[in-house]
């Protein structure tokens, strides 16, 4: 599956080692302003070779707008975007031809498709955000519009809290041939209540899967997650006030729909599964082999995945917030039939 989204709906497309990764967007409304200028900051965040502590794959990730956009404003019509890869080093992979790495989806790839892109991983690479990204900067617009604002922080990096140690934990990983993971949260600010719906469309299940459908997540976070587990009622629910919520344990969702207080999702992300540390693993005959990962990789993915989960936070929002126009222009529809009768 390589669509997300309903009302306003992502396709994308590229390999780590392709000519290029994509994405059309449909269903984006028309006249939001929108030009390569806005999108290629949010590249440049998650953008690899410009620190130490990442890979050192130099890409330029140059955004080039293809369609959808007419002086300077969306038209209604799908806007395309895509991006060039310039530094693939495919011969890198080669040992990876007839061996799986442990950590990644080789194994499975291989299971389920009989077939599968060695090459930095194809589809299941990080490579592939690229792409979520640049949907997500037109989403991030959209919601401007609508005074709606998403940020990110790392929260910790291989257990550690203290922002001053992040570089630390990862350097010393780094030196080590070995990686480390850690935690990120996303808020967005100014969202009204009454966004999402309840039962299966709930605004949080959207999130979730949103932040689970990036590779290196393996655990999602509502408002305070797993901590309300060992909590009374009391202590956890948001008491209201006249000026409304006086805390927000929820993290800005209650039954599926927006409260109109901050919304905040952690997300758990592992470590990187390319290290040098040898591997047990098995080859494409089944025989047991040790594997030591060479290459281009990042020793700790957190703090290029921020601007990814901001955007799959924002793409849930559009898509949230496109489907509650479309709710209202129905409900009016309804209105103007029972005047007319």
């Amino acid at each position: 599956m390589n669509t997300f989204g309903y009302y306003f709906r992502s396709t994308t497309f590229g390999e780590s080692h392709g000519r290029a990764l994509g994405v059309v967007v449909d269903g984006c409304p028309p006249g939001i302003s929108f030009s390569e200028a806005d999108v290629q900051p949010y590249l440049d965040r998650r953008r690899p070779g410009i620190s130490d502590l990442s890979t050192p794959r130099r890409e330029a990730d140059r955004v080039e707008i293809l369609s959808g956009i007419f002086e300077g404003q969306t038209t209604g019509t799908p806007v395309a975007m895509v991006v060039s890869n310039t530094d693939a080093r495919s011969g890198d992979y080669d040992e990876l031809r007839d061996r799986f790495r442990p950590g990644h989806a080789d194994l499975v790839y291989q299971q389920k498709y009989g077939i599968r892109d060695f090459r930095g991983g194809g589809r299941s690479s990080g490579r592939e955000t690229v792409a979520r990204v640049m949907a997500g900067a037109l989403a991030a617009r959209l919601l401007a519009g609508c005074g709606i604002a998403v940020s990110s922080r790392i929260v910790s990096v291989h257990g550690n809290t203290d922002p001053g140690w992040f570089e630390d934990e990862i350097r010393a990983a780094k030196e080590a041939g070995n990686s480390v993971g850690g935690v990120v949260e996303v808020r967005a600010t100014g969202c009204p209540p009454g966004i999402g719906d309840p039962v299966f469309g709930k605004l949080d299940a959207a999130l979730a899967a949103a932040m689970m459908s990036i590779g290196s997540v393996k655990g999602v976070e509502i408002g305070d997650g797993l901590a309300v587990a060992g909590r009374l009622g009391s202590e956890n629910n948001d008491a209201i006030g006249p000026d409304g919520y006086l805390t927000n344990h929820a993290g800005g969702i209650v039954g599926g729909i927006s409260t109109g207080e901050d919304i905040i999702v952690r997300i758990a992300v592992k470590p990187t599964p390319s290290i040098a540390v040898p591997q047990a693993t098995i080859d494409s005959a089944g025989r047991p082999v040790v594997l030591s990962v060479a290459g281009r990789h990042d020793p700790c993915i957190v703090p290029r995945i921020l601007v990814v989960a901001e955007c799959m936070a924002a793409l849930v929002l559009a898509d949230a917030f496109c489907a509650q126009s479309v709710n209202r222009w129905f409900a009016g529809r309804g209105e103007s039939r029972e005047k007319e009768d």
